[in-house]
């Protein structure tokens, strides 16, 4: 057996399936190995992808060639677009997925994948040449020998499992837990963490009443994450939605003296903003009621993901506490909920590449460096597994800036704020919104990724001939104008202003309410040039028209403070000897070392006259 590879990738979920695909991608002799072949890609938590913030992570993943996308379209069951009532920097897809296709798919994927080898073991130790990554140990005593080591553990490292007074070692309820790589990490300096995060019971589908829940089906018209072209959704299956009660809520309180999170047993950090629902009972006293969201698992079962009942009580209180919920008085649980609390590293050791900080050749992605989410840990996984191919390569590492992706934002807010709690991405977190849409995904990132030779020949063809339909159209609206006898019956329906003369449509279209769909159904003589995908390329059309000043103000801002990320700071400048630094500031930096000014003045506790001290020392 022949035990050289260029990288070596463990641990399987979504960081680890991206790394080893896109490392692959890039050439690179990669080897996969996981504890558990048949968990390649499992959906450890809720069977869905996307969502708020998320859908344009996944769209962006897709963009750079990655396979989140296109499993997920693969395996959907339902689509829908979220935030549709807000502007188009707000629109978020969201897809339900079946799980055991979702899983299956990705295997298919990583197996028609050329350099990807596999193996099934776990990982005990990375071994070191001169201080330079240069394999790893298994379990079995295999070694492996590499350049580059990708570490994406997920919630394996020394976990427990928490349900109620009892608790036992395991990554995922029924699975091992893998130990040795914290304490070796910890030797070379690395500092680490404990965080915790939760599943809600798994529901019997048989034993529900449908009847007494409100059903939420998938769009009409579903779309997709993949810009590629394939063949979308058919046959949507709905979700549900019920609440818990006042009485719901006594009986889980009855459980509080038995829960492993009040009694002191579980050290590590939970998720902020996917709290437990004894988390909720507690933090939100107020509310009587907690909407839950019943979540089918697939098309060939009847698996139920209860999402927004995350607990870690007794399976005995979650049982009683269910039975009094909507819908659910004669329920039937697979499996109760349950916590886990993991090893993590603390995120502000790496580079902006995942590169750990004087450890050539490692790289670390997804909960182990304290996010929280697939596709937060999917986009560090594809990153990584670039970078990691680059290095082999000796060429530059690929950055994204907080302009050019949600990917940046979340990796550049990791290394830069580092993280004591679960990080989870939100569009909030990202102040260039509007230039970071889910539908420009493509357009933003496949040149960057085609550059590297990651996204192929075919998706860089799609995307000039999209990019020369919507200049096209956006052409045409501007060339072409309607009289007031064409147009002023639509306007008036609106409840918008009517006209008293020949107008653009694209200032009509600039109008709110206005929707080029409505102006192509009074005037169909509009040619538009690229049928093939048409919705794209009028969908690009009319967000460009109708937002192009808040774009343009947006790429201003953009531009003027990117000119900070060119300051480079050096390696070993000393903050110490700067004596009117703020105390803080001096600590915090000397800490993270950031790369440049732009990096150093998003650090928490770095003030405006900070900055503007060192960059007097570096001469500007």
């Amino acid at each position: 057996m022949k035990n050289i590879y260029d990288i070596i990738v463990v641990g399987a979920g979504h960081a680890g399936n991206e790394a080893a695909a896109s490392s692959a991608n890039l050439g690179s002799k990669t080897l996969l190995i996981t504890m558990d072949m048949n968990k390649i890609g499992q959906m450890s938590c809720n069977p869905a992808m996307g969502g708020i913030a998320k859908g344009q992570i996944v769209r962006e993943i897709d963009a750079l060639g990655g396979y989140s996308g296109l499993v997920s379209d693969a395996s959907a069951i339902q689509f829908r677009m979220l935030n549709r009532s807000k502007g188009p920097a707000m629109w978020s897809p969201r897809t339900q997925n079946d799980r055991a296709q979702f899983a299956d798919t990705w295997r298919y994927y990583l197996e028609n994948t050329s350099n990807v080898d596999f193996w099934q073991d776990h990982v005990t130790e990375v071994i070191f040449e001169n201080q330079c990554v240069a394999g790893v140990k298994t379990g079995l005593g295999v070694i492996f020998y590499a350049r580059a080591v990708v570490i994406t553990s997920g919630t394996f490292l020394n976990g427990v499992i928490h349900i109620g007074e009892k608790n036992f070692g395991g990554g995922r309820i029924g699975e091992k837990r893998s130990e040795g790589l914290t304490e070796q990490l910890n030797a070379l300096g690395l500092k680490s963490g404990r965080m915790k995060t939760g599943t809600p019971p798994r529901l019997d589908g048989r034993t529900i009443d449908y009847s007494k829940l409100s059903e939420q089906p998938g769009d009409e018209n579903p779309g997709q994450f993949s810009f590629l072209p394939h063949h979308p959704i058919t046959s949507q299956i709905s979700c549900w939605i019920t609440y818990t009660s006042p009485l719901v809520h006594e009986i889980l309180e009855e459980g509080f003296e038995h829960s492993p999170m009040f009694a002191g047993r579980i050290q590590g950090v939970g998720p902020r903003y996917c709290p437990s629902i004894e988390d909720k009972i507690v933090r939100f006293a107020d509310k009587t009621a907690h909407q839950l969201f019943v979540e089918p698992e697939g098309r060939r079962t009847y698996e139920i993901y209860l999402n927004g009942f995350s607990t870690s009580l007794p399976e005995e209180i979650q049982y009683r506490a269910l039975r009094e919920i909507a819908g659910l008085e004669n329920v039937k649980m697979f499996r109760p909920g349950y916590a886990i609390e993991y090893d993590y590293f603390y995120p502000d050791q790496l580079l902006h590449s995942l590169q750990a900080k004087g450890i050539p050749g490692l790289y670390l992605a997804g909960q182990i460096n304290g996010t929280t989410g697939y596709e937060e840990a999917a986009c560090q996984g594809l990153m990584a597994g670039i970078n990691a191919a680059l290095f082999i390569k000796e060429q530059e590492p690929l950055i994204l800036s907080r302009d050019q992706a949600y990917i940046g934002v979340l990796i550049d807010d990791l290394i830069t704020k580092s993280t004591d709690e679960p990080y989870r991405m939100f569009t909030s977190r990202a102040e260039y919104r509007t230039l970071l849409r889910q539908d420009n995904a493509d357009e933003r990132l496949t040149p960057l990724s085609h550059a590297i030779g990651l996204a192929s020949d075919e998706r860089m063809e799609r995307l000039n001939r999209k990019a020369t339909s919507v200049q096209a159209t956006i052409n045409i609206l501007q060339q072409t104008s309607a009289a007031p006898e064409e147009i002023n019956t639509l306007l008036e329906s609106k409840g918008s202003s009517p006209i008293t003369q020949k107008t653009k449509l694209s200032q009509v279209l600039s109008r709110p309410g206005i929707a080029l769909g409505d102006l192509l159904n009074i005037l169909p003589e509009i040619n538009i040039p690229e049928q093939t995908m048409r919705e794209e390329v009028l969908a690009q059309a009319e967000i460009q028209i109708k937002y192009s000043g808040y774009i343009e103000k947006e790429r201003e801002l953009a531009n003027k403070l990117n000119r900070l990320e060119y300051v480079k700071i050096p390696e070993i400048f000393d903050y110490s000897n700067i004596s009117n630094l703020s105390y803080e500031a001096k600590s915090k930096l000397s800490r993270i070392r950031p790369e440049n000014i732009g990096q150093a003045s998003r650090i928490s506790g770095v003030n405006p006259s900070d900055i503007a001290i060192l960059l007097m020392h570096l001469g500007r």
